[in-house]
């Protein structure tokens, strides 16, 4: 069964690179430019691995990320963020996050091209 990826990205011209990375390794990308379409397509998608830009145009990624997680069929899910936030700025520590939220790897985009996406979200989905 072909894995499905949630991609919140707002730009669309990174959107179109990571989604036709991904398909390119086999997987299903649906994509969301916003918090408020992620949750729709999460809960008509079930997606199997959540890639989250932190900077969204309607919510902070991060308050996204609380809300994805109040349901209890996300609890499970990996997120993977991939944002233009650097870690250092981000307001959480780096083991908060994975505790909390679940989430599996910051990738900051200014250190992070293609082929190291799709190898960690490999790894993730692999795991």
């Amino acid at each position: 069964m072909t894995k499905k990826i949630l991609l919140i990205e707002p730009d669309n011209v990174l959107a179109d690179i990571y989604r036709n990375g991904l398909s390119s390794m086999g997987l299903n990308v649906i994509s969301a430019y916003n918090a408020q379409q992620a949750i729709i397509l999460a809960d008509d998608e079930s997606p199997d691995l959540v890639i989250c830009e932190l900077q969204l145009v309607d919510h902070s990624g991060v308050e996204f990320l609380y809300e994805f997680r109040s349901y209890a069929d996300w609890l499970k899910i990996p997120i993977i963020i991939l944002s233009i936030v650097p870690p250092y700025e981000f307001s959480c520590s780096q083991i908060g996050l994975k505790r909390e939220l679940g989430v599996e790897s910051y990738l900051y985009k200014p250190q992070t091209n293609l082929h190291r996406l799709l190898e960690v979200v490999g790894s993730t989905l692999n795991s």
